[in-house]
C-alpha cells in the first residue's frame, strides 16, 4: 500500500476509534458535521484534509475549498486551543491560518482530548481487575527499567573515570587546570628573569667595550 493511503487510513481509524469510546467527543464531533479543515504539516510537506460527518474522513487529496486551512508544525497544534496563542503563532511564523479560526480551535481541542486509555480497552477483553493489574504491572516494570538504566549509566561513568581510567574525573580535571595555571605563572616569572639577565649581560658587555676603548 502506498504511504499516503496508509497514513490517512491509520489516522482516520485511530481518531474514529478514540472518539467512539467517549460520548462527549461524539457530541462535539456532531457539532462539526459538514465542515472541512485542511492541515499542511510542514515536517512532512504533506496535506491532510479532515471531513466531518458522523465520523471523520481523512483524505490526502481534496480539490474543493476547505472551511479552514492551516500550515504548521505538528507540535503547534495543541496550542490552538487557546485563541490568545493564534496571533502569537502567526507573528512567529509558526502558523499560517486561512478561514474559520473557531473551527481550528474546536478541531485542536478534539484532537487533544482523544487520548487512549489502555486500561479501559483491556478491561473489555480481560475484565476490570486483570486490566488494572496488567497496566499497573506494566507501569511498575517501566519505572523499574528506567531506574536500572539510570543506575547503570551512573555506574558506567564511575567505571570509565575511576577504574578503567579512560576519562578523567571532574576533580582530576579541576586539579589539572590548577596545575596548568601554576605552571603558566612559573613560566612567566622565569621568562621575566631571563629577560632581566639578558639586559644585565648586554649592559655589562657595553661597559666592558667602553673600558677597552678608553684604555686604547
Amino acid at each position: 500500500m502506498p504511504f499516503e493511503p496508509l497514513m490517512t487510513a491509520v489516522v482516520e481509524t485511530t481518531l474514529n476509534t478514540l472518539i467512539k469510546e467517549d460520548d462527549e467527543l461524539v457530541r462535539r464531533l456532531s457539532r462539526l458535521k459538514g465542515r472541512v479543515i485542511q492541515i499542511h504539516f510542514r515536517e512532512l510537506n504533506k496535506c491532510l484534509t479532515f471531513v466531518f460527518s458522523q465520523q471523520i474522513d481523512v483524505l490526502s487529496q481534496y480539490e474543493a475549498e476547505p472551511d479552514c486551512y492551516l500550515s504548521l508544525n505538528l507540535s503547534v497544534l495543541p496550542q490552538l486551543r487557546d485563541q490568545a496563542n493564534i496571533t502569537k503563532l502567526i507573528k512567529q511564523d509558526q502558523l499560517q491560518l486561512e478561514g474559520d479560526i473557531q473551527l481550528a480551535q474546536a478541531f485542536s481541542a478534539l484532537l487533544s482530548d482523544c487520548r487512549p486509555d489502555p486500561e479501559e480497552w483491556l478491561s473489555k477483553l480481560l475484565g476490570d481487575v486483570a486490566a488494572h493489574t496488567m497496566v499497573r504491572g506494566a507501569k511498575s516494570t517501566f519505572d523499574f527499567v528506567s531506574t536500572q538504566m539510570d543506575k547503570h549509566q551512573r555506574h558506567l561513568g564511575q567505571v570509565v573515570t575511576e577504574e578503567w581510567k579512560l576519562a578523567p574525573s571532574p576533580l582530576e580535571i579541576a586539579a589539572f587546570c590548577d596545575d596548568v595555571d601554576v605552571t603558566r605563572g612559573h613560566s612567566e616569572q622565569l621568562s621575566q628573569r631571563i629577560e632581566k639577565l639578558q639586559e644585565q649581560i648586554t649592559l655589562a658587555e657595553l661597559e666592558q667595550s667602553r673600558s677597552v676603548h678608553d684604555a686604547e
